[in-house]
């Protein structure tokens, strides 16, 4: 029998898992996939290793997608505290979103208590196109491509 794979979701662990995933519905339009998660018992502590965890938080499906893989933002009852988000740090780096306005992104984004991480560049990068992007944080200061690909 085959084993079938298919990627199912990425997961963002919050301070505030309200706020957070508030703003990923506000700035990017994902939508909440219900329930909202309140995990607690035996069988999270195995899985995380973290005796009397709790979690809460929820899935919200990606901009885009009608039924693809998720964007899992949850909030830990005990957090390790360690929150350094850097470009270059090993694990997980960002997100990325293809937007029609990279501009009027950016400023929904700090509009919504998001910031800037560098600034905008565009380059032509041969065989693909034209890219305009910026990396942005989210109001944890998760780091968040935004990126505009056209074919020149």
């Amino acid at each position: 029998m085959k084993n079938e794979i298919r990627y199912v979701h990425t997961n963002l662990v919050a301070k505030d898992w309200k706020r957070l995933a508030q703003f990923y519905i506000d700035v990017f339009g994902c939508i909440p996939a219900y329930p909202e998660r309140d995990l607690s018992g035996n069988w999270i502590d195995k899985m995380t290793m973290i005796s009397g965890v709790k979690i809460r938080g929820i899935h919200l499906k990606l901009p885009g997608y009608e039924n693809g893989p998720t964007l899992e933002i949850f909030q830990y009852s005990k957090a390790s505290g360690d929150n350094t988000h850097s470009i270059n740090n090993y694990g997980f780096g960002h997100l990325a979103f293809h937007v029609s306005d990279v501009e009027d992104t950016v400023r929904k984004i700090i509009s919504h208590g998001g910031g800037k991480y560098g600034e905008l560049a565009e380059t032509k990068i041969e065989g693909i196109g034209i890219i305009k992007a910026i990396y942005s944080t989210d109001p944890e200061g998760n780091i968040i491509e935004i990126q505009n690909w056209r074919k020149k």
